[in-house]
Formats: structure tokens, sequence, C-alpha cells
């Protein structure tokens, strides 16, 4: 290749990163930071040799079927990936890079936070605070659910649901069960003596907390749906850090509605940035704006992953975070 490959960030990164590839590459920024249009990404598959998208970037099956297309990476900034169809990337000759492992403790973090935000019921009492709706304290004010002594499921005992379940267990007391495809009997699983349960319906019948740490992807899609949020304890909370599709937002609304189960907290949503008006109604659900990797320390860390993958990719290497 003559000269250095031209690079498309599709949203501003942290400033370090930044300077980083225009050291190394023929980098373009998105100023504005507005996300780009499907037509804007299709022009950029023709025009530069990477394109580095994030959450926020869709990239369908049609996007890729067009001729002349020059990009050959996408350096994706994040460890999901399930907004890129990778099938039809990988049919157009086109390899996809992800993030893993940086952001694992800060996710985890966020999974907690949410925990005790909606058993605490925190959100309600400082929107009650400000709106000056507080008349003092009283035995019987704004009671919650505590965490020690409690059960945690995890759906997804990867990395970040063994962060999580650390947290919970040993800063918490909690009980872990939990529900992975293949099996974990490990050193870490023996230390929390976490249980592995054969279903996913199990594990939501047994916890007083689920947290969902399983990808993105169609097989997940409304993985946990009106059914199975119906085999839920009425006192659980479901925890969401994962991807917005895994949840079926419009039977979720109605549980909380109905108080067939307690409460929720989300940190992802079906069709982001949008977020639909039952949720924002309802005073039993914490939400935030996406924030599971959110310090200046893991997002510099996640931008310096996809330099590393498109270094190597020019290089002649094997990307290390091939995903495909």
């Amino acid at each position: 290749m003559n000269g250095k490959p031209r690079v498309l960030v599709t949203r501003r990164w942290p400033a370090e990163v930044e300077r980083v590839l225009a050291a190394r590459f023929n980098t373009t920024l998105n100023e504005e930071d507005n996300p780009l249009t499907e037509a804007e990404l299709a022009a950029a598959l023709i025009n530069f040799d990477a394109v580095l998208p994030t959450v926020s970037d869709r990239l369908p099956s049609a996007i890729f079927d067009q001729p002349a297309m020059r990009t050959k990476i996408l350096g994706n900034f994040g460890v999901g990936f399930n907004h890129i169809d990778v099938r039809a990337a990988q049919a157009a000759g086109i390899a996809v890079t992800n993030t893993p492992g940086v952001l694992t403790d800060c996710t985890a973090d966020i999974a907690l936070t949410l925990m005790l935000m909606a058993a605490r019921r925190a959100g309600e009492g400082e929107r009650q605070l400000r709106a000056g709706k507080w008349k003092g304290w009283c035995p019987t004010h704004m009671l919650g659910s505590q965490l020690a002594g409690k059960t945690l499921g995890i759906i997804g005992m990867g990395r970040i649901g063994k962060a999580t379940a650390r947290r919970a267990h040993f800063g918490f007391g909690m009980k872990i069960v939990f529900f992975n495809r293949s099996a974990v009997d490990d050193d870490e699983t023996r230390a929390m003596k976490a249980l592995q349960m054969k279903t996913i319906d199990e594990v939501l019948a047994a916890s007083d907390f689920v947290s969902l740490h399983c990808p993105g992807s169609a097989e997940n899609r409304h993985l946990v749906d009106a059914r199975r949020l119906g085999v839920m304890k009425p006192g659980a909370f479901l925890i969401n850090t994962a991807r917005g599709d895994v949840v079926d937002t419009t039977a979720l609304v109605e549980e909380l509605r109905s108080g067939s189960i307690a409460g929720a907290g989300l940190d992802v949503y079906e069709g982001e940035p949008s977020v639909p008006a039952g949720l924002t109604a309802l005073e039993n659900v914490v939400l935030l704006p996406h924030l599971g990797s959110a310090t200046a320390e893991t997002r510099t860390a996640m931008g310096m992953k996809v330099v590393e993958n498109i270094t190597a990719f020019f290089d002649g290497r094997d990307p290390p975070d091939r995903v495909a």
C-alpha cells in the first residue's frame, strides 16, 4: 500500500488515542461527534482503508453489498459487535476486530452500581430530594432491599460475569448461582462457591438479583422475554449491562408496572439512544446512559486496542482481537 492507510474514526475518541492514530495513519476524525448515517458509513467503506466504528454505528448486511469497497478492516471500539453484520463483512473480505479484556472491571462496577441503586431506591430518592418533596427522616421512608445474604444469578459467566460475581460475593456476602453455555469450573468460581445451573430458568427462579452478561446476537435477542420474566421472584431485580436487545423491553415494562418483579437497573437499551417512555415513566427502574466502560482509563485502553489491531493488520500480521 502506497502511503499511510486512510482511516476514519466515526466518533471522537480520547485525545491520547487520536494523537497516536494521527501519527500512524492518514486519519479523519468526526469533528462534530454526531452518529454517522447509514449512507455516510456506506460512503466510508468506499473511501477509507479502515473504518473504526462504535456501538452507535449500525452496519447491516446491505451496507456491504456495494461495489469497489476500499475498506479492509473494521476496528470496532468495544467488546460487543452485534451492531455489525459480521458475516456480511467477512463475505465482503473485510476483517472485524473488537476490544476485549480492558473494560471488565469498570463494567462490573456499573453492574454493582445498578444493583445498589435499584435495591436501595437511590434514583427515586434523589429525584424526590431534588424536587423538594423530601419531608425528613422517618422509620418507614423509602424502604429498599439489602444485598447482603441475597442470591445473585449471573447469566453469562465470562470475564465480566465473574468480575461482577466476585464483587457481589466477597464484597456483599451474596450467594452466586449462574448459567453459562459451557461448563465453568475453576479456582475463582470454586472460591466463591458459585453454583452452575443447567438452565436459565433455574437461575431466574433462584435469584434475588439477576445480572445479564451474555453477548448481543440474533440468538440472544429477547433471551429474557415475558415468560422468563414471569419465572423471576416477585421481589427480584433485573440488571442489564450486556446489550439492550437481550431483554424484551415491552415485557419488562409490563412486569415493572405490575410489580411482578421489584425493579430493574439498565445501562443498555434496544434502539439506543432512544429509551421508551414506558421505562422513563417508572420509578422502580434505574436508567444509565450506557456508562459501562465510561472511565477515562478504560476508554483510552479500548482505543489503544483498536490501534494495535489495525496496526497489526496493515503490517501484514494477524490482529490480536480479530472476530472475523
